[in-house]
């Protein structure tokens, strides 16, 4: 007896999200490094020392491979993977733990069988936000199909940048309910342009000072804003119904049936895939969840949050500390909120674009990016320290600059026309892997 199959409906799609709700309050991390070969500080190439370099750490470490098309392109142990991003970035993906101490063990772990695995083929991992030599003309995609699409259609004339040089920090964060997800998904939004001031670290790129000091963040200003950038309208009343008409709304990139990717290049969005169908193929869930992944907000909802908007530093778990010390605690919620009365959508959108540039020193309101950033910290503070956990330590770091007013690029500036005169070799060792 043949079963007709039901068309997909938004509902169907809601439990996606509601399915998230979680007594427990974990947190995720995410980084992406660039790796470069020591002889020459060149990106290293898939076919040249960096699948080599995952085949000998999956078989000294016991992990198993991630494989397209017989392609090696990443690894994984249980809940965490070691993947690679279009350019060959390697990001480590650590599964959600209760603190920022057993995350930091993980990947203290992993590093030393990496480094090790990485080092036979003369590779070394940078925790900096873009390629500081190679551009993208000189890094080639990796054995990916669904890269290789996605090049062909993301538009913007930095689209290849952020795919091929960038590499950042992502931290990934709980909610228990509907009402809880809207809160710190909004707090998340509003607090983006100033982690992207204090973590920026990539003003050279090429070799020479881009004017910007993280044009990490400027590539993906530039790259498709059909699908990058804010997911909503904070004015707007929130809600997961009104993120998932936005990403319904988006145009497609491809579908994956029977094993094949089919790209679709725009032509529909969701919405009209859901309604219509696509050359005699019906939409389903796992459509969704493909077209979902596509689609790159710098806060992004899921059954989780994923805030993404962070160069790649070496000083990660801080990142961390902040999101978990301001989005764990209602309090901490409520004096962000506080701090930022009066401020509208448009005010946040546009230091968006003048942070890239000008980092801690940028001007919202009477006020600069720096006083904020002193602000959000001690906030983040009061609440780790409430906790009883010890993670406030990971916020030293990132005070110790905000103290002296600077953000890692001005370190890197600073440098670059001072003791290192213009000289690569410098800014490589000083970026070298070494997280903190």
């Amino acid at each position: 007896m043949f079963t007709v199959k039901e068309k997909l409906e938004k509902s169907d799609i809601l439990k996606l999200f509601t399915s998230g709700f979680k007594t427990e309050n974990k947190i995720g991390l995410e980084i992406e490094r660039l790796p470069v070969y020591k002889k020459n500080f060149e990106a290293a190439d898939y076919d040249n020392g960096v699948c080599e370099s995952l085949r000998k750490y999956a078989k000294d470490e016991n992990w198993d491979y991630i494989t397209d098309d017989y392609n090696i392109i990443g690894l994984k142990q249980n809940h965490d993977t070691v993947t690679l991003e279009p350019g060959s970035q390697i990001e480590l993906s650590i599964e959600p733990e209760n603190t920022i101490f057993d995350i930091k063990k993980k990947v203290d772990k992993i590093n030393l069988g990496l480094e090790n695995a990485l080092d036979k083929y003369g590779i070394k991992l940078l925790e900096y936000g873009v390629s500081p030599l190679s551009t993208y003309k000189n890094i080639n995609l990796i054995p990916k199909k669904r890269y290789h699409i996605m090049a062909k259609y993301m538009w913007g004339f930095l689209s290849d940048v952020m795919m091929r040089e960038t590499a950042g920090i992502q931290g990934c964060f709980d909610f228990k309910s509907e009402e809880d997800a809207i809160a710190k998904f909004k707090i998340s939004n509003k607090l983006i342009p100033f982690m992207t001031a204090m973590y920026a670290n990539s003003p050279i790129r090429g070799g020479v000072d881009t004017g910007y000091k993280s044009f990490r963040a400027l590539s993906w200003l530039n790259t498709d804003n059909d699908r990058c950038g804010f997911a909503l309208n904070m004015d707007e009343k929130f809600s997961f119904d009104k993120y998932i008409d936005t990403v319904l709304d988006s145009p497609m990139i491809f579908i994956k049936k029977d094993g094949e990717n089919i790209p679709l290049n725009g032509e529909v969005s969701f919405r009209q895939y859901m309604q219509n169908g696509y050359e005699g193929y019906d939409a389903d869930i796992e459509d969704f969840e493909l077209h979902s992944n596509l689609y790159f907000p710098e806060v992004r909802l899921r059954n989780f949050i994923e805030i993404r908007n962070h160069d790649c530093t070496s000083i990660p778990y801080s990142v961390l500390a902040i999101y978990k010390g301001i989005l764990y605690n209602n309090y901490s919620i409520m004096e962000i909120e506080e701090l930022f009365k009066g401020y509208e959508h448009n005010d946040f959108s546009e230091l968006r674009y003048n942070v890239v540039k000008n980092a801690m020193q940028a001007d919202f309101g009477k006020y600069q990016v720096l006083d904020f950033a002193k602000e959000i910290i001690n906030i983040a503070e009061k609440s780790l320290k409430a906790a009883i956990t010890g993670e406030e330590k990971f916020l030293e770091p990132v005070r110790e600059l905000v103290n002296d007013g600077i953000c890692p690029a001005d370190i890197i500036l600073r440098n670059w026309y001072g003791c290192w005169n213009k000289d690569v070799s410098k800014l490589i060792k000083h970026v070298s892997s070494g997280l903190k």
